[in-house]
């Protein structure tokens, strides 16, 4: 489990001065980044092996609006990994009012260059040992 921390920007809000709901999936991707540099498992890494890992399906559900200079702190968690597909788990908190804004989820395959799914342990052993110690560790 991870935690991050985003900050809305004035041009992250809209006309009613709230945060666009559009911007919950990019800072989820900004949590998912995050946390995925603190595992050592770096999408360069991966994309260096020649393999890619986009969004397969995407999930937020709203609970709170948060607004401009409010602090959202992002607990991301990996719920699933089957060798082929991962599946995160993201929980939005208002870091000045406690109340959980948002709560989402993320399932990304592992593609090579022709758009194949890859089996990562056969191509990046040690990625795939450090997302089996991470699930074995939930």
């Amino acid at each position: 489990m991870s935690r991050y921390i985003h900050k809305v920007h004035y041009y992250e809000t809209d006309k009613m001065g709230i945060t666009h709901h559009s911007n919950y999936i990019r800072f989820m991707e900004e949590a998912r980044m995050n946390y995925l540099n603190e595992t050592g498992f770096t999408m360069t890494r991966l994309e260096a092996a020649g393999i890619s890992s986009p969004v397969v399906s995407v999930t937020c559900d709203y609970k709170y609006p948060t607004t401009y200079d409010d602090e959202i702190e992002i607990e991301v968690k990996l719920t699933q990994y089957t060798g082929v597909k991962i599946v995160l788990s993201y929980v939005m908190r208002n870091l000045r009012t406690g109340n959980t804004v948002a709560e989402g989820e993320s399932s990304h395959c592992f593609i090579d260059a022709a758009g194949r799914p890859v089996a990562v342990k056969k191509t990046c052993p040690e990625i795939d040992e450090t997302l089996k110690g991470i699930m074995r560790s939930v």
